[in-house]
C-alpha cells in the first residue's frame, strides 16, 4: 500500500483501469467464441454479417490498448479466412 498521495491515487486508478480493462477483454473473447461457433456450424449468412461486429469489436480493443495491434491483425486474418473458406464452400 502506497503512503504518497500520488501513489495512493495511481492505485485507485490502475484498479478502475483492471476492471474496464477486464470487462473489454471479456467481451472481446465472447465475441470471437461466437464467431468461432458460427464458423464451426457452417453457417454461412450469419457468420458474414457477425464478423463485422466482430472486427469492430477487434479494432475498438487496440483502440483502447487492450489489444495489441499485430495481434489483432491476426485474429482478423484468420477469421476472414474461415469466413472466406465458408463461402466457397457453399458456392
Amino acid at each position: 500500500m502506497g503512503r504518497i498521495q500520488s501513489a495512493i491515487k495511481n492505485q485507485r486508478k490502475n484498479r478502475r483501469r483492471n476492471l474496464i480493462n477486464r470487462s473489454r477483454r471479456s467481451g472481446l473473447r465472447t465475441g470471437l467464441k461466437k464467431m468461432r461457433r458460427l464458423i464451426e456450424t457452417k453457417n454461412v449468412k450469419e457468420a458474414a454479417t457477425a464478423v463485422k461486429d466482430t472486427i469492430a469489436t477487434i479494432d475498438r480493443a487496440v483502440r483502447k490498448g487492450v489489444l495489441h495491434r499485430n495481434a489483432a491483425a491476426r485474429h482478423k486474418s484468420r477469421l476472414m479466412r474461415h469466413v472466406n473458406a465458408l463461402g466457397k464452400k457453399s458456392a
